[in-house]
Order: structure tokens, then sequence, then C-alpha cells
């Protein structure tokens, strides 16, 4: 038997909003201690790790552990439709094996869904040195980001002991965008080794939106030429943690 229910349906709402950025269908392990999700986008290019404790909860029944894939767009619509404080109930239907879905507050309403078949590929956590680590507030870096797609569609983030700059060239114009240590949006910075690297515009981008409805303060991890690793500060014990190639580019 599978049950969960939260009393604020945005809490779940942006949280599968997130997840929806890079894959359209997820599979879940279902555990006692509560949900987890890892898994990449279709062209393996970024990874999501997801976990949300049972605390997270008002209520969490798992009798036995078990894996569950739906379509998370599908999902969302359902969730949408659902108000700030309204509560929301998942559980399994297991003579069906149909996802219900429970929306309560000025009035209820019962929605169902197939769930799909369960991804037997274990998607294991890249082992990465970081040399940088920065903390930024994630309004301050979603501006960041909206700077450089101005003129293109990918960015060179650099880190010295003082300063991380993103860097964005195009066809016509150029941008460079500073964030200083201690600032209001560059909370903390910490480089063992300066270090620099470039991605895609449209990944961080969609990433930073759709997170920063789940956390004021994101903190970036990176080492030259290496993969990103953004962690996105939950409030509720849960992670949120997003990976991303870097784009190698020709000198």
């Amino acid at each position: 038997m599978f049950k969960l229910k939260v009393s604020d349906a945005k809490l779940l709402r942006d949280m599968v909003t997130a997840i929806s950025i890079l894959v359209d269908e997820a599979t879940f392990k279902i555990e006692p201690e509560g949900l987890k999700l890892r898994a990449m986008d279709p062209s393996r290019v970024a990874m999501i790790d997801f976990e949300w404790p049972k605390t997270v909860f008002e209520e969490y029944v798992c009798e036995a552990p078990s894996k569950m894939c739906i379509n998370i767009s599908e999902l969302l619509r359902l969730l949408k439709r659902a108000g700030k404080d309204e509560a929301v109930e998942l559980s399994l239907d297991e003579k069906t094996g149909r996802l219900q879905i429970k929306i309560t507050g000025k009035y209820s309403r019962n929605f169902n869904m197939p769930t799909l078949e369960a991804s037997e590929e274990e998607v294991p956590t890249p082992k990465i040195t970081f040399n940088v680590k920065a903390k930024a507030t994630t309004q301050g870096l979603s501006q960041a980001i909206e700077d450089a797609q101005l003129v293109s569609d990918h960015v060179r983030i650099e880190a010295d002991t003082e300063k991380l700059v993103l860097n964005a060239t195009g066809d016509l114009m150029g941008a460079t965008i500073t964030l200083q240590k201690g600032s209001d949006a560059l909370l903390d910075l910490e480089v063992k080794e300066n270090s620099k690297a470039t991605f895609s515009l449209s990944y961080l981008a969609e990433i930073i939106k759709a997170a920063s409805a789940t956390s004021d303060i994101a903190t970036l991890e990176f080492s030259t030429d290496m993969p990103i690793k953004i962690d996105f500060q939950q409030t509720k014990e849960g992670k949120l943690t997003f990976f991303l190639a870097p784009r190698i580019e020709s000198e």
C-alpha cells in the first residue's frame, strides 16, 4: 500500500514542475523513509536528484519498497487544478495499478491516471571533485541568466576568490555579468582553484526558473570544463539537485 498527503498543493505542484523540466516519464522509488527520484533527461545532458523524506508529508504510508512510473506532464495538469491552500492526496490502487489523485478544498474532486512500466535503469550520482562552491539567491541567479540570454544561447561561468562572472558572446553582442562575493546576489564563495566552464543557457534558465519556486537559495559547484551541480536549498529537509554537463568549446 502507498499513500501520501500534502496540505499545501503548491508545495507538490512546484516540485513536480521542477522535475518536468528534465523528464516526462519519471520512475519514483517509494520507500518507507520517503520518495526518491534520480533520472537523466532524454539527451543525457542533465540529471535530477530528488528526495522527499516522509516528514515532508502530512501523511505518508508505504508498507513495502516499490517503484512507480508516471507521466509527469499529465500529473502536473491535474495538480494545476488545485489551489495553494488545498490538500492533495496521492494513492496507488493495487487492483487497477492506477494512481489516484484527490484534491480537497472548497470542494472535493478525484482523478485517476495510469502508471507506466517502471525503468530498471539505476542512475549513479556523478563522482566529481568541485573546485568552486558558490551560494547565490535564486532571484539574483535567474536575473543574471536572463541577462546572458539576451546575447547568446550559452554562457561561460568563471570564478576566482572574489567573484563569479558570467560571460556570454553572440554574433552581434556580448555580455559580462559580475556577482561579487558577499553581495545581495552572491552570498558566499569558496574557491580552491580558479575555474571556468561553459553551459547551455536554455537548460540553465529552465532549471533555475522552475526550481526557484521551491527555494530562495541555490548552491553552485563546478570545476574547469566539468559538470555543474546546482543544489536548491529546501525548507523541509528535502533534496532537489541538478547536474548539467558542460559545453566543450574548441579553441
